[in-house]
């Protein structure tokens, strides 16, 4: 009696696994699932570097198990040795699901889960790899893991019609197997225009002290950023996929024509000592910040008057989603299902990615246009609140934790 009521009454445990607990739009996925739902036993796993979501999580109480080894970079004896990780992992922990996020997690995740008996392996296609420019043989090894990750997998969410289309017409890919599941979004509670550009202001005027590399205290003086400016922001890691130094290239001749213009990063990454040094080449020290990373980064939206999107490859970016809620005008590159999200003309700007003068003449028309600043944002805003809602995600996604295959 007491084994047929463990059997039919105990949760059923999911495991997710996500290769960096950093924070960036597949970290925010992962932690808002894992913390709404309440009818499952939730584990999560993760990979280097240890960060902002592993914070988060133990903050809401949920187990969390730290992969040694497994990082972003291809090492052929430390993916050997995270796969062996995994396979211990999932003895352990015996989930009835496992839901993998990232291409690198997901080929070891489902190929480690199917030999280990899992009954659902789901795997979130957070942007293809092969959408990357990269050599042509590399192009295709990842297409060939991408495809058997996808075999591998029960489900495949997609979160864009164009990463749907990309994969569809593979050899064995039905559309049973992929489901198209876009990304949502919880409400936000923004600071206003006044204190979220005070707060960056002194996070400027304090990077000096955090970033000793930079030699010129001028560039940190707590003036540089004032009430009457214009500011030109993004949240984005420092990545060559995020396209950042085309947006550099892009706003230098607007800096150079308008004094009252400033550009405000959010985010940290490898590509740091690079852009710094770009910014300071080009002589755009007291113009252009790299603020670093900051925790709860979206509650600061409101500080930026236009939103820059330079990625060259993006799945559905959250940042858009985030910047639609707060009313911001964006320009963004159309890659990725960026273009499902912003209507050219209508909702925002697109543009080509790695164009640095696209860049700038879309700066250009909502610098000088107001009035287009204001009908974007909130034409964006309303196609947030029609389509891209948390509630719609998280139903559409749990249907597949409970569902029959």
């Amino acid at each position: 009696m007491i084994y047929l009521w463990y059997h039919f009454y105990m949760k059923k445990k999911i495991l997710y696994i996500i290769t960096k607990a950093n924070w960036g739009g597949a970290q925010k996925y992962v932690f808002d699932l894992a913390s709404e739902l309440r009818d499952f036993d939730v584990v999560v796993a993760y990979g280097e570097p240890f960060g902002e979501l592993n914070y988060k999580l133990k903050e809401k109480n949920i187990k969390t198990i730290k992969i040694d080894g497994l990082k972003r970079d291809i090492n052929i004896w430390g993916e050997i040795k995270v796969f062996i990780s995994l396979l211990k992992i999932f003895k352990k922990e015996r989930p009835d699901i496992i839901h993998l996020n990232s291409s690198k997690i997901g080929g070891l995740g489902a190929l480690a889960g199917r030999l280990k008996g899992v009954k659902k392996i789901i795997y979130t296609a957070h942007g293809w790899g092969f959408n990357e420019r990269r050599p042509f043989w590399q192009i295709l090894l990842i297409k060939f893991l991408s495809w058997l990750t996808i075999i591998l997998s029960h489900k495949v969410i997609v979160i864009a019609k164009k990463e749907y289309q990309n994969v569809i017409k593979w050899p064995f890919v039905t559309n049973k197997k992929l489901v198209l599941i876009y990304n949502g979004i919880k409400p936000i509670y923004f600071l206003n225009k006044n204190e979220a550009q005070g707060f960056l202001a002194k996070t400027i005027l304090q990077s000096k002290m955090i970033r000793p590399n930079i030699s010129d205290k001028k560039c940190f003086s707590g003036d540089k950023i004032k009430n009457d400016d214009l500011i030109i922001g993004t949240i984005s890691e420092l990545t060559k996929n995020k396209g950042l130094k085309y947006a550099i290239d892009g706003f230098e001749d607007i800096a150079e024509k308008n004094d009252k213009v400033k550009f405000i990063v959010i985010g940290e990454g490898e590509e740091r000592k690079y852009l710094e040094k770009e910014i300071k080449e080009e002589g755009l020290e007291n113009k252009v910040f790299l603020v670093g990373e900051i925790k709860d980064a979206q509650r600061y939206l409101k500080a930026f008057d236009i939103f820059l999107l330079s990625s060259i490859k993006e799945g559905l970016p959250f940042v858009l989603l985030e910047a639609g809620l707060a009313k911001l005008p964006v320009i963004a590159t159309k890659v990725g299902g960026v273009p499902e999200i912003i209507e050219d003309k209508k909702s925002g700007i697109l543009i080509e990615a790695k164009e640095d003068d696209d860049i700038e003449d879309a700066l250009e028309v909502l610098i000088k246009d107001e009035k287009k600043r204001v009908e974007y944002g909130e034409e964006l805003y309303k196609v947030i609140e029609e389509k891209f809602t948390f509630k719609r995600m998280f139903e559409e996604t749990k249907g597949l934790y409970i569902n029959k295959l």
